[in-house]
């Protein structure tokens, strides 16, 4: 025998109209009504949720892209005025001194051309000149600096050599216990060439204690100085100015060292930086 259970009705809950209805103030002829299921204003609401999200996550990007496209437009645009303001200057300079070169005021007055070929504002060329001149100013003020913080970076190596001891944590080979070692180590035979990282002041040449032995400091400026440890001999002086790849000092194994080495250390803002990564970013 078969039993029938009673079949449940669909729940009309989400399906069952909601009316809106829009009344203006003073013109109640123009009301609007609106009948939308739950379903159908939620999915609404969520449409405009996320319409309002993209807006105002892209939009100020959008914005952005447009300004700096239309200065690009207006920057090219003065660039070609100013090329086609010079064109004609040669071309006028090459005129005259045609005329100049016929050595006769005769030939002259007779080759020169009258008829007003177009009009010709001078001082607005002299501004366009001007323009130009100050926008070669500013490139090359930028220019002037990048290439004075290039020379103020140090790169590559102090020393021709092995690296024996890198930069970080490493036990001492004195103590045995674990310390901070915040330079590298480049292992050189004795009289090998120390050179000078980057361009610089001395501003430290002499006997730096029984850890470093004869240190050479220099610095560079923009917050860069290195350190040099571990001298056979110091051939620069106090306030000497020198050049990335100048000689500096001769390798040796003076104050703490278990053989002749180089101790390197580059420092930023008075904060030590791994010699080998910061050679990589600036090779």
């Amino acid at each position: 025998m078969l039993f029938k259970g009673k079949t449940k009705k669909p729940n009309s809950r989400w399906t069952k109209p909601i009316s809106i209805i829009l009344i203006p103030h003073g013109h109640p002829r123009l009301t609007v009504n609106i009948n939308l299921s739950p379903i159908a204003l939620l999915s609404v609401l969520v449409i405009l949720c996320l319409t309002l999200a993209f807006t105002l996550t892209f939009a100020p990007s959008l914005l952005h892209y447009h300004y700096a496209k239309k200065q690009l437009v207006e920057e090219m645009n003065q660039v070609r005025e100013i090329n086609a303001t010079l064109s004609s200057l040669k071309k006028m300079e090459g005129e005259f001194r045609r005329l100049l070169g016929l050595r006769s005021k005769e030939r002259i007055m007779a080759e020169v051309e009258t008829t007003d070929t177009g009009s010709f504002d001078s001082s607005e060329i002299n501004r366009k000149i001007e323009e130009a001149m100050q926008t070669v100013g500013t490139i090359k003020d930028f220019l002037r600096s990048q290439k004075d913080i290039y020379l103020a970076t140090p790169r590559g190596l102090p020393v021709s050599g092995s690296v024996t001891c890198g930069y970080g944590m490493r036990m001492n080979p004195f103590t045995k216990s674990w310390e901070f070692h915040p330079g590298i180590d480049i292992s050189a035979p004795p009289g090998t060439t120390v050179k000078a990282t980057a361009d610089g002041v001395v501003t430290f040449a002499g006997w730096g204690g029984p850890k470093g032995g004869n240190v050479v400091v220099i610095a560079h400026g923009f917050g860069y100085s290195t350190y040099y440890a571990h001298n056979q001999k110091i051939t620069v002086t106090v306030g000497q100015m020198v050049k990335r790849g100048e000689t500096i000092a001769l390798v040796g194994s003076t104050g703490s060292t278990t053989g002749s080495h180089c101790h390197y250390e580059i420092r930023h803002f008075g904060s030590s930086a791994n010699p080998l990564k910061f050679i990589k970013e600036n090779s």
